[in-house]
């Protein structure tokens, strides 16, 4: 006999719904609480910007730090260049039919971005402060790692029997033995996070630092995706987290910021719509006034009970011994090399990380000990690592 369908009695749901309902208790407090903080500004972090409302009714302000920004896409194609052959290597060894083809578009992409790879180019039309002086250099990177990615994939068309992980990683990616290898791969990618994330964090960092916030008092929601689906939710995974705290001069309680994975976010298209942007903003203050709702009751109710702190570890060390770490391990100088490949194995094998987290919290801490001058930062695989001189201008 089948059992008939359930459904809590009317008096119950009722009594549920006094609290957590669409018209309930807790609804009042949290828009009650928005109410008061009306005026208070509030600071939100999506996955590619950061918000700045005022308050007040105040129309928001808004810095990109990802895909909008120059430079980004340029450095991180050159980035991608390691890891394309790896997938190009694996799609072959999963029996996917298209491979080859995949490889020759590799390679004909490759060798058009090496032909347009000059320094009038990335002075004049990236034109990256953060970057001025390094132009040079950078065509000299670039030009580099396109030749090599050239070559290698070149040379495993001709002759598949090159195409093993152990090829890759003793030719290719990490060839530290061979005197016939400038710079490894590995290193390659290292340098091209760091110079990206030099820009990043320099400019959110004086964006920051130039509206004068109280930031013992501000309310900081970082709201939805931030990269993947996986990734940094969590302080010690999310760079901004570090980033915000740093730029604040470590006076951001951490009790003000929250990560709600699953707020909303908002596109190029939302910010040029002031409707759009007033709704969201309501939006992301009512879900930092719920915690914050949350958070104030929680110590009122259970006074005298164990109090919750937000623990921030100290990162680990890799040492001799090192074969598996649990926590994303400390670079200790910019020429820890053994530790900053470790770090881009970390971010790739640990789904809760941001792949930006490979250098952006050595990269933040040196900008915030040098007064954000990114002249001032020793980049990890750049600047203690010479590139072969490219012969274009």
């Amino acid at each position: 006999m089948t059992k008939p369908t359930y459904h809590p009695d009317p008096s119950f749901r009722s009594l549920y719904d006094a609290y957590t309902g669409p018209d309930s208790t807790g609804l009042h407090l949290t828009r009650h609480m928005v109410e008061l903080t009306r005026q208070d500004p509030l600071l939100v972090v999506t996955g590619a910007d950061f918000v700045l409302f005022p308050g007040s009714g105040e129309p928001p302000l808004v810095e990109g730090f990802r895909n909008s920004t120059r430079g980004f896409v340029e450095l991180t194609a050159i980035s991608h260049l390691g890891p394309a052959i790896a997938w190009i290597f694996r799609l072959r060894e999963l029996g996917y039919a298209g491979w080859k083809e995949d490889a020759e578009r590799l390679i004909e992409r490759t060798v058009k971005v090496r032909e347009i790879n000059t320094a009038s180019y990335w002075t004049n039309e990236v034109a990256v402060a953060a970057w001025a002086g390094y132009e040079s250099k950078i065509v000299d990177l670039v030009d580099y790692t396109c030749e090599a990615t050239i070559a290698f994939l070149s040379g495993c068309l001709a002759d598949e029997g090159r195409m093993t992980f152990e090829n890759l990683r003793e030719v290719f990616l990490d060839p530290t033995k061979s005197s016939e290898v400038a710079v490894p791969i590995d290193d390659v990618m290292v340098a091209t996070f760091a110079l990206t994330f030099l820009d990043i964090g320099h400019r959110i960092i004086r964006w920051l630092r130039s509206r004068d916030f109280d930031w013992k008092k501000i309310m900081v929601l970082v709201s939805g995706r931030a990269g993947r689906p996986t990734a940094g939710l969590t302080w010690a995974t999310n760079s901004n987290c570090h980033l915000l705290w740093r730029a604040s001069q470590g006076q951001l309680p951490v009790e003000n910021l929250h990560i709600a994975a699953h707020g909303p976010s908002f596109s190029v298209a939302d910010a040029q719509d002031p409707a759009r942007m007033t709704e969201l903003e309501g939006q992301f203050r009512e879900i930092f006034l719920h915690l914050r709702a949350n958070i104030d009751l929680a110590r009122r109710m259970f006074e005298g009970y164990p109090a919750f702190l937000k623990n921030i570890e100290e990162p680990p060390v890799i040492e001799s011994a090192t074969k598996i770490l649990h926590a994303m391990p400390k670079l200790r100088s910019p020429d820890d090399r053994q530790t900053a490949i470790t770090r881009l194995r970390f971010v790739m094998e640990d789904p809760t990380q941001q792949l930006a987290n490979s250098v952006a919290h050595f990269v933040i801490d040196q900008l915030c000990d040098h007064d954000n001058r990114p002249e001032a930062v020793v980049i990890p695989g750049f600047t203690n690592i010479t590139y072969p001189t490219s012969k274009r201008s």
